[in-house]
C-alpha cells in the first residue's frame, strides 16, 4: 500500500502538470493530499451552515439572477446543503475555505444557499412556485452538497451532486466558467486534463463477492432475483484504495452485499460487458455512455435492469450502509430521493 501512495502522489503532480497545459487557469488544479478523499461521516450533530460570502436572498431566482448579471456575474449557482451534513462541513471546511476557490467561484456566481429538506417558498427561474425541498426533489439531488450553476440566459450548465475533494471541485469550476460544456462532457473535459494511466501500475482491488466475467447483465428479458450493483474503478486508483481499505471492510457492509449482484469493472478497460438493458459493449463505452466521471462509481439496478441511485462522489461507510439500505428495502419506490428517505427515518443521519 505505501508503494501505491507513493505512486498516487506521482500520478496526481503529473496530471496537474498536464492540466497546467490543458487549462487557461492551471492554479485551481492542484493535485489534493492523500487524506483529502477521507470522510468522518459518523452520525452526529453538526447544524447547517454556509460561508458568509454567500449572498443573501429572498429566493427569487430570477431577481437574484439578474443582480448577479448587474455585478457582471456570469450567472447564479445554487448550494444544496441540510442539517448534521458531514460531506456538506467537508465541503465547506475543505474547499470553500480555500482562498484561491473561493475568490474564482464569487468572482464568477452569486451564491444562493437552500436546504433541501426546508419548507421556504422559492420562485424558481421558470417562474414557478415551490418550497426548498420540492425544488431539491425536481433538480433530482440525491445528495447533499449539492451545487448548479445557471447562466445569463438561466438555464442549467451544470450541477455537482455529493462531496468532490478540492482538485476536482476546482477542474468542475473550470468546466462551468469557462463553458466547456459547450464541447465536452464533463467526463470528456476530465479525461484531457486529468488522463488515466495507459499502463499497468497495480491491479484494481478485487473482493470475493465482485462475480467473474464473462459479465452478461442483461435483465431486460428476464428480471433477477436481486439488485445489482456495479463498481466502476480504475488502476491508481487512490479513492478506489480508500473504499477497499475502509467501508469495504465494515462486517455490515459485507453482510449486505450478500444481497446483491456485485460487479466490477475497469473504466478504462475494453473487458466486453452485456448490459441490464441488454446492450453488446464494452466496461470503457459503457462508462462513457452513462458519463461517468468518478473513480469509484457505485451504480445500483432493480432487477429489471433500471438504475436506482448511482454514488459518484466521496463516499465513506455511513453513507454506503445507508445506500445499501435504501436499494434493499426498496424505499426508492415511495421516496423520491434518497435525501428525503433518510429525512424520514428521524435520525441526526439524516445526511449520510
Amino acid at each position: 500500500m505505501e508503494a501505491r501512495l507513493r505512486f498516487a502522489a506521482s500520478a496526481w503532480l503529473g496530471s496537474a502538470l498536464l492540466a497546467l497545459s490543458l487549462l487557461s487557469a492551471g492554479n485551481l488544479l492542484a493535485a489534493d493530499p492523500p487524506d483529502a478523499f477521507d470522510i468522518d461521516d459518523t452520525p452526529r450533530q453538526i447544524g447547517l451552515h454556509t460561508p458568509e460570502w454567500f449572498e443573501l436572498s429572498f429566493l427569487d431566482f430570477r431577481e437574484d439572477l439578474e443582480r448577479a448579471l448587474e455585478r457582471d456575474k456570469m450567472g447564479l449557482s445554487i448550494y444544496f446543503g441540510m442539517d448534521h451534513c458531514p460531506y456538506c462541513e467537508a465541503m465547506i471546511e475543505n474547499n470553500l475555505a480555500e482562498p484561491d476557490i473561493r475568490q474564482y467561484f464569487s468572482e464568477h456566481f452569486d451564491v444562493i444557499a437552500l436546504d433541501v429538506q426546508g419548507s421556504r417558498e422559492v420562485v424558481t427561474l421558470d417562474g414557478e412556485t415551490m418550497s426548498e425541498r420540492a425544488f431539491a426533489v425536481q433538480r433530482r439531488l440525491n445528495f447533499t452538497p449539492a451545487f448548479t450553476f445557471f447562466d445569463a440566459d438561466g438555464n442549467e450548465i451544470h450541477r455537482i451532486r455529493g462531496y468532490y475533494p478540492p482538485y476536482r471541485f476546482r477542474a468542475a469550476l473550470e468546466y462551468v466558467v469557462d463553458r466547456h460544456d459547450r464541447e465536452w462532457s464533463f467526463r470528456e473535459y476530465l479525461e484531457r486534463a486529468d488522463p488515466p494511466p495507459k499502463f499497468e501500475t497495480d491491479d484494481i482491488n478485487y473482493q470475493e463477492f465482485f462475480q467473474s466475467p464473462p459479465h452478461m447483465l442483461d435483465r431486460s428479458r428476464i428480471p433477477a432475483q436481486r439488485p445489482m450493483v456495479v463498481f466502476f474503478e480504475r488502476h491508481a486508483c487512490h479513492a478506489c484504495d480508500v473504499l477497499h481499505s475502509e467501508p469495504l471492510t465494515d462486517g455490515r457492509v459485507l453482510e449486505m452485499i450478500r444481497f446483491f449482484d456485485a460487479v466490477q469493472l475497469d473504466l478504462d478497460a475494453e473487458t466486453p460487458v452485456i448490459t441490464p438493458d441488454g446492450e453488446r459493449t464494452t466496461a470503457r463505452a459503457w462508462g462513457e455512455r452513462l458519463d461517468i466521471h468518478w473513480a469509484p462509481t457505485l451504480v445500483f439496478f432493480d432487477e429489471k435492469g433500471s438504475e436506482i441511485i448511482r454514488i459518484d462522489s466521496v463516499v465513506a461507510l455511513n453513507r454506503l450502509r445507508n445506500v445499501m439500505d435504501f436499494v434493499l428495502t426498496r424505499a426508492y419506490e415511495e421516496y423520491p430521493t434518497f435525501e428525503r428517505w433518510r429525512a424520514a427515518q428521524g435520525t441526526i443521519s439524516s445526511a449520510q
